[in-house]
């Protein structure tokens, strides 16, 4: 049990043989040395797993959780055994407010990986949103890139195969006056293969010469430019098929989701709040303890003490000082 106390004391920031000499106080001193280690405990465990998160390795990130554990320790330990006791209620709030403040700030980062663990599912299932979306704005990217390549051929070819079919469509027409001509369905009436269905005649041969001659014309550049659609087209099959997303899910995506969670639903961020001010408070807790705690045996032992340390250094200093100008005078 005297182990346990002496340590406790010892993560008070408290002297020993101060402690050892008013009894009374050794409780007040467990209970806030215990608040500094386990929020320098609960420091080591968020760290821990902030890195795995990150590494997805079991050794580092313990590592890593104890040096913060540690850190966080012994700044606390720090904050704690700097705030001194003073008969002015209002001046010890004053003088701890930036000490409360650095605590604050200690909780948020303390506080925000275990909020990660603790809506870790709901993180995972937004977590799938956010790849899909990232996705989808990939593939947009590359579409807008093969995109004006693609429309670019098909308004090429649409034009070549456009003009073939006019041309089609013109032989159709004169084929058919001549077939009327010749019948006697149109024209001049008489069926007949005189002279008018002779000129209808040649104009559809001559239509049809023509068409061939544009097919034949247009058919290379027509294969041409179908081979570089198509070759565009798998090209950006390709690139999509790179897409690849099963990376993401670091920390700082972590945290993104959890604030789209929060925005999406007031339930999680009325949550968030509460889990933050709980560490808040754990984290101020040990100054907390010791500033609502009245001042006692310990605080004038402890005034007296480095006022008497004062003391001796000002009179070492002005002995100094004597023998210095003594000196200086003996030179003279």
């Amino acid at each position: 049990m005297k182990k346990f106390t002496s340590f406790f004391w010892f993560c008070s920031g408290a002297s020993h043989s101060l402690l050892k000499r008013c009894p009374t106080e050794a409780a007040r001193f467990v209970s806030v040395g215990g608040a500094v280690f386990f929020t320098g405990l609960l420091a080591a465990v968020s760290g821990g797993f902030a890195l795995y998160s990150v590494f997805n390795n079991y050794w580092v990130a313990t590592l890593f959780g104890l040096l913060w554990g540690l850190m966080i320790f012994n700044l606390d330990r720090f904050l704690v055994s700097s705030l001194k006791k003073s008969e002015n209620k209002w001046q010890e709030w004053l003088m701890a407010s930036p000490r409360i403040l650095l605590a604050v700030l200690i909780a948020i980062v303390v506080a925000k990986p275990l909020e990660l663990r603790i809506f870790q599912p709901e993180i995972e299932a937004e977590l799938v949103l956010i790849k899909e979306e990232q996705k989808t704005a990939e593939g947009a990217m590359i579409a807008s890139r093969y995109s004006p390549l693609i429309a670019g051929y098909k308004a090429e070819l649409s034009q070549l195969e456009a003009q073939i079919a006019s041309k089609e469509i013109i032989r159709d027409d004169l084929a058919k006056l001549a077939q009327e001509e010749a019948d006697g369905t149109g024209g001049s009436g008489r069926r007949n293969l005189g002279p008018i269905y002779a000129v209808k005649k040649a104009n559809a041969e001559r239509a049809e010469t023509e068409l061939k001659e544009l097919k034949a014309s247009h058919s290379d550049l027509i294969s041409t430019l179908r081979e570089k659609q198509d070759s565009v087209v798998l090209l950006q099959a390709n690139e999509m098929a790179k897409i690849d997303v099963s990376h993401i899910g670091g920390l700082a995506l972590q945290l993104e989701a959890l604030a789209r969670l929060a925005n999406k639903y007031s339930s999680i961020a009325f949550a968030n709040i509460f889990i933050m001010l709980l560490f808040v408070m754990i984290e101020a807790s040990p100054l907390l303890v010791k500033l609502m705690s009245p001042r006692g045996p310990y605080d004038d032992l402890l005034e007296a003490h480095e006022h008497a340390f004062v003391n001796y250094r000002k009179s070492k200093v002005h002995r100094l000082d004597a023998g210095l100008e003594k000196e200086l005078a003996w030179k003279g």
